[in-house]
């Protein structure tokens, strides 16, 4: 069967889960519909096991932090290698304690994708076999994708102020300028050569 549109993919899930399902946004390159957080892992086995639909793939899965709507949005990219159509699509976790059923049961790409989202947003993925932090050390504090997150000028003192740009580079340029050795002083000009001596005239 041809590949479907996101109307189409959007159309099927609508009649089946109803209000479950948000509107599609208008065409354009990102083009999405959210889904209910409550039914993210019903919608999500639908997806992959209707046979019109197969998506076979979780392409990406990521995040975007939005303090004054209070919720991040996690977001998917389902890619059916079956059919050869995606479709994406977005969760709305509450800011204020993002949980959300994990994914990773269904496809196990999900699994350092939502450590990611947990590690970088702080979203708990219920159900996931081991989350855990995979960029930042466990002990780390706070969530740096976060808009509000704020710096905490380093970790087991070590710095992560970095200095500007340009001041990095002039002070590089001392320190070559520095190194190099001085010039050879400049020879001292000749003295200019003394006129010869001349016989007074006779009768002088």
């Amino acid at each position: 069967m041809p590949a479907l549109t996101a109307e189409q993919v959007h159309q099927r899930l609508a009649a089946k889960f109803g209000d479950a399902i948000g509107p599609l946004s208008p065409p354009k390159k990102d083009q999405h519909f959210t889904i209910a957080p409550a039914r993210l892992r019903e919608v999500a086995r639908f997806l992959k096991e209707d046979p019109e639909l197969a998506f076979d793939f979780l392409q990406d899965l990521t995040a975007t932090d939005h303090p004054k709507d209070g919720v991040i949005k996690v977001v998917y990219h389902f890619y059916s290698y079956k059919h050869r159509h995606l479709v994406e699509a977005k969760v709305h976790a509450d800011r204020a304690n993002p949980e959300l059923d994990s994914l990773e049961p269904l496809w196990k790409a999900a699994n350092w994708m939502e450590r990611e989202v947990f590690d970088l947003f702080g979203v708990v993925f219920r159900d996931h076999p081991d989350l855990r932090r995979v960029l930042l050390p466990d002990d780390w504090v706070g969530y740096p994708l976060r808009k509000d997150y704020q710096e905490a000028g380093g970790y087991r003192d070590i710095s992560n102020v970095r200095d500007n740009p340009l001041d990095l580079y002039l002070n590089l340029d001392r320190m070559v300028k520095a190194q190099q050795p001085a010039p050879a002083a400049a020879p001292a000009p000749a003295a200019p050569p003394k006129p010869a001596a001349t016989e007074p005239p006779k009768g002088a």
